[in-house]
């Protein structure tokens, strides 16, 4: 009996330590416009401020499909996004875009969840810090 219960506590103990490895590919983001304008594609004109690292990535795209779904139905789901006024939670992917020649890999970030309104400090990134 002791053996089985010894094989149950490495199974608990094992899972318990491998929850933060699955879960690293997340961050928070406080994505929007940054009001950077071009005349010729590809245009960083969005970034992103991954909250865990401080980094801000410039010229990526947001995926909202993956919302749940009374986030997606929001009427001013894409102007909380323009302006920077959310925090989203999701991950990095890096995808094929096939629309630029030049640059055939794009960072987006595929958002999962709303997690809260972002702060002024966290929108310092934004064109539109007070707007919205």
């Amino acid at each position: 009996m002791s053996s089985l219960r010894l094989v149950f506590l490495t199974v608990v103990a094992s899972s318990i330590f491998a929850l933060p490895v699955l879960a690293a590919g997340e961050s928070s983001y406080v994505y929007c416009d940054n009001g950077l304008r071009c005349f010729k594609a590809p245009c960083p004109s969005n970034s992103a401020l991954d909250l865990a690292t401080g980094t801000i990535i410039k010229g990526g795209s947001i995926d909202a499909s993956r919302l749940p779904q009374a986030d997606k139905a929001r009427a001013d789901l894409s102007d909380l996004l323009f302006y920077g006024s959310i925090v989203v939670r999701g991950r990095i992917e890096s995808r094929l875009d096939k629309a630029t020649d030049g640059m055939p890999m794009r960072k987006v970030i595929v958002a999962k969840a709303i997690e809260r309104q972002a702060t002024m400090k966290e929108r310092n990134h934004c064109s539109s810090r007070g707007l919205y």
